[in-house]
């Protein structure tokens, strides 16, 4: 079987959706049955991930990355290959693929909150995304919250959504080959005091409420840092460095819009918590991976938080300055509380697993394709 995959996301800097799209691509690459498919990658220019050419075929669809280049130039190059199936691993597809759908839409935030979304923007992702959701064969979504926000908001029936929990880390993929940073000075010593954010930063993820709570232990404690890791995507737009600098803490803040894996990995072997105090997510990988490096997170208390970390985390009821100072001191140095998240991390990390998403990614693109077939 002939499967085309939208690989945009795999162009230059790959977070997000780039990252869970390489997870699959690199344990497909290692998994016997995937090997009796074909893989034919399409982007609009050549991708961060290493993969053999003769099964993961990459075709360059020239052109600005964007909504006209996915509707009419991906379903004309699908076309001239013959595909069997198409995988949209970013929420959207070509409407008019001609061939069996399956798509991932890992949540519906832009309808739960068209708050956070320029005007044009939101309107554009709930009509497009809802058209790919209907159209679609198979629905994937990455968490038992975002399968009922599909159910509930965007009314797509039950029986077509299949919750896949994606893996953690890519360590070895090749993503992550550049880097731009700001104020990043040369790398500090470990310290028993870094907290650390990775995520982009949207306004719902609330960076501005951690900078101003862990300014009182940055006054109070000689060595406390905050690192934080992602670009600025917030709407209404939020001056990071201004924040940072009104708290005085500039010396004890570092933001880097974008690090490389191994850059990354090394603020979370030097990290002692770990910070996301998000109000809306799909499922929150990044407190997933500080877990996996041993570190405790710090989590806005959600059910969507719940589901994905458990009792592996400490949890804030409310986005309350004094109740996150609190948290993040817990988190860094009461060690019973310490050593009762890390206790619980292996059972919730047993949950995340690449093979196994791959594994059960592929039979439902299998699926479909067999049951347009029939």
């Amino acid at each position: 079987m002939r499967i085309g995959i939208d690989a945009r996301e795999l162009c230059g800097r790959a977070t997000g959706v780039g990252r869970y799209l390489g997870g699959l691509l690199h344990a497909w690459a290692a998994d016997g049955r995937a090997r009796a498919h074909e893989f034919i990658l399409y982007a609009p220019d050549g991708i961060a991930l290493p993969l053999d050419a003769r099964r993961f075929a990459t075709r360059i669809v020239p052109g600005a990355a964007g909504t006209w280049w996915e509707q009419a130039s991906l379903p004309r190059a699908a076309a001239a290959d013959h595909v069997d199936v198409w995988f949209a691993p970013a929420y959207t597809a070509p409407l008019r693929i001609g061939v069996p759908l399956v798509a991932a839409i890992h949540d519906v935030s832009f309808a739960a909150h068209p708050e956070w979304f320029r005007l044009r923007e939101g309107a554009r992702r709930r009509w497009l995304v809802g058209r790919t959701a209907h159209k679609a064969a198979a629905v994937i979504t990455i968490s038992e919250f975002s399968r009922r926000e599909l159910i509930d908001r965007l009314n797509v029936e039950a029986a077509r959504i299949h919750v896949v929990p994606p893996g953690i880390g890519a360590e070895g993929w090749g993503l992550g080959a550049s880097r731009s940073a700001i104020a990043s000075p040369e790398p500090r010593a470990p310290s028993p005091y870094a907290v650390l954010y990775v995520g982009s930063i949207f306004n719902r993820r609330h960076v501005v409420e951690l900078i101003r709570a862990f300014a009182p232990i940055a006054r109070a404690r000689t060595g406390a840092r905050l690192d934080i890791v992602g670009d600025n995507r917030t709407y209404p737009r939020i001056d990071i460095a201004e924040t940072i600098a009104r708290e005085g803490i500039g010396d004890r803040v570092r933001w880097h819009e974008y690090l490389t894996d191994a850059e990354l990995d090394g603020l979370y072997a030097q990290a002692r918590a770990f910070a996301f105090l998000s109000e809306y997510e799909g499922l929150g990988l990044t407190p997933l991976e500080a877990l996996a490096a041993g570190v405790p997170p710090v989590l806005l208390d959600t059910p969507v938080a719940r589901e994905a970390c458990g009792d592996a985390a400490l949890y804030v009821a409310a986005i309350d300055l004094r109740a996150i100072t609190h948290a993040l001191e817990a988190a860094l140095f009461d060690d019973d509380a310490r050593a009762g998240v890390l206790a619980a991390a292996p059972a919730t990390l047993a949950k995340y697993s690449w093979p196994r998403a791959a594994r059960e990614t592929l039979a439902v693109i299998e699926n479909a394709a067999r049951s347009a077939r029939a």
